[in-house]
């Protein structure tokens, strides 16, 4: 059985090999070695360990996706397995409806969905195909994103994609630090439902919407194509690979960085600023009056 010396030491290295910003990796080393060598972590049984070591660590370095997570269910420590997390999410979006909570029409032929989680584009594109099917004659779009806590970049270029007229539309780049490309994100050519172009979206947000729930918020506002109302969001951009320490302890380690096409940053950090700001729970009744003239 390791040691939280042990462990800790694990998570740094793999922090060490892997962060997008290796610039900070001598701070964010230091700081926490230094944490250790005093014994504050001496006590700390998994969860508390966990909870306390990602403070340390975004006080250092204030990255929303860099942390230790506790896992109830043991993982495997294949390095085989090391795309266990691709794994395990694909069978949660499974569980989940790739992610859509529920698809309404609302009075006034105005459209709803809330999506919970940004699904793959390959294996969700068929759900999200059916959503957008279900709104493609509404005359206004609610993208309710207030309790979306994360996904895939690849799906939020997806749902992105359905708001813009053609596959000519350049959404964002995402450095990787391992390789030092760039890969470039733009509207996708083929959908398997009407775009919904020429008719006004609001994207809801809240304090709670994370990642690639966010990608989706600040992509479409970026380029003018939605009304985002509701909370600043949590502010986490970086993609983010998950490594297992031991069977119950996981180090996420962003190894990329997101490029706005428009803006030229993102919102680590910072969250999605709306444009109408308003408590999440208000957020809905607010864009409902806004389509309405109200």
């Amino acid at each position: 059985m390791l040691s939280n010396e042990q462990m800790i030491g694990q998570a740094l290295d793999r922090i060490e090999a892997g962060y997008v910003f290796p610039e900070r990796v001598a701070d964010i080393d230091a700081a926490i070695r230094r944490r250790l060598a005093a014994g504050e972590y001496d006590n700390l049984d998994g969860p508390a360990l966990c909870e306390t070591v990602t403070a340390h660590l975004q006080e250092v370095c204030p990255d929303k996706h860099l942390r230790l997570l506790w896992s109830d269910q043991p993982q495997s420590l294949d390095p085989a397995d090391e795309d266990g997390g691709r794994a395990a999410f694909l069978a949660l979006l499974r569980a989940e409806n790739q992610g859509i909570r529920r698809v309404e029409h609302l009075d006034g032929n105005v459209g709803l969905i809330d999506v919970r989680r940004i699904a793959y584009a390959d294996e969700g594109a068929a759900a999200i195909g059916a959503a957008m099917q279900l709104v493609a004659l509404s005359t206004a779009l609610i993208l309710d994103l207030r309790a979306c806590s994360g996904g895939t970049p690849e799906g939020a270029a997806m749902w992105c994609s359905y708001f813009f007229r053609d596959d000519q539309v350049h959404l964002n780049d995402f450095y990787e630090r391992s390789t030092g490309a760039t890969r470039q994100f733009w509207t996708t050519a083929h959908l398997p439902a009407p775009r919904y172009t020429d008719r006004p979206v609001h994207v809801l947000t809240s304090a709670v919407t994370f990642s690639g729930g966010e990608d989706v918020a600040y992509t479409l506002q970026a380029h003018g194509r939605a009304v985002v109302v509701g909370e600043t969001t949590r502010g986490g951009a970086h993609p983010t690979a998950r490594h297992p320490v031991t069977e119950h302890i996981l180090v996420t380690v962003p190894t990329a960085r997101t490029i706005n096409s428009v803006t030229g940053t993102n919102w680590e950090g910072v969250g999605v600023l709306p444009d109408v700001p308003v408590p999440a729970d208000q957020a809905l009744d607010t864009a409902l009056k806004a389509i309405s003239g109200g």
